[in-house]
């Protein structure tokens, strides 16, 4: 991959999804997930890639299945993934990366409830930022940009000032509807973009810059 630097790459803030962005918890949650599916009877092979990126409760609904409360087995859900972060690592480089930004310029906004997010941020060894917008926050769930406006709310900068960091095409989609630019984070997904949007592998290489308006990322590759 050839090295390129974002056109104007400077922004107000950073905002970050979680689970395939910073972390990798693939292996946990399709753990718990794909013994939901077979109590359900469903196809787990084909369930599975359906999970990423959206609430539990939203997946659980699309399903459409009979005598089965989305809300109900959604907290069954959350509790079990709570209870299995042994497999939840940080994804590479991200660690230092978050280490160089200030603290009023990043968020992380992600589909998870709070417990469990807070449960693998901290499993992965990664820091708790002073923004994080979670499941319980927004009426509405990624692909809607809800989060991602939230989080540039809080941090007092405009969405569209922001560079967010994503994984899936959910994500992807909810923010280039807050007007933001977007970073594709292919450690765990390597579909999410199509080459559409500048792409990293890991962390390692990316540095920061901080400035009195925002910060400059450096090393950002083309897909």
């Amino acid at each position: 991959m050839a090295s390129i630097n974002l056109p104007e790459n400077r922004f107000a803030a950073l905002l970050f999804d979680m689970d395939g962005t910073i972390l990798s918890s693939i292996a946990s949650a399709e753990r718990v997930w794909a013994d939901w599916a077979r109590e359900q009877g469903l196809d787990v092979e084909a369930f599975l890639p359906t999970i990423h990126g959206i609430q539990a409760v939203e997946t659980i609904r699309r399903l459409g299945l009979p005598g089965v409360d989305p809300v109900v087995e959604a907290e069954r859900i959350t509790r079990a993934e709570i209870d299995n972060v042994q497999d939840v690592e940080a994804i590479a480089g991200v660690a230092a990366f978050l280490e160089d930004l200030p603290t009023r310029r990043w968020a992380i906004v992600t589909s998870a409830p709070r417990a469990l997010a807070e449960r693998r941020i901290a499993a992965a060894g990664l820091p708790l930022p002073a923004v994080l917008i979670t499941a319980e926050d927004v009426s509405r769930s990624k692909p809607a940009p809800d989060g991602y406006l939230l989080a540039a709310e809080q941090l007092k900068v405009d969405a569209s000032d922001c560079l967010v960091f994503e994984d899936a095409p959910a994500g992807i989609e909810s923010g280039l509807s807050a007007g933001a630019r977007v970073v594709v984070v292919t450690a765990t997904h390597n579909h999410a973009s199509g080459g559409a949007h500048p792409a990293i592998e890991s962390y390692h290489g990316l540095r920061v810059v901080s400035e009195a308006s925002g910060v400059a990322v450096l090393g950002i590759t083309s897909g």
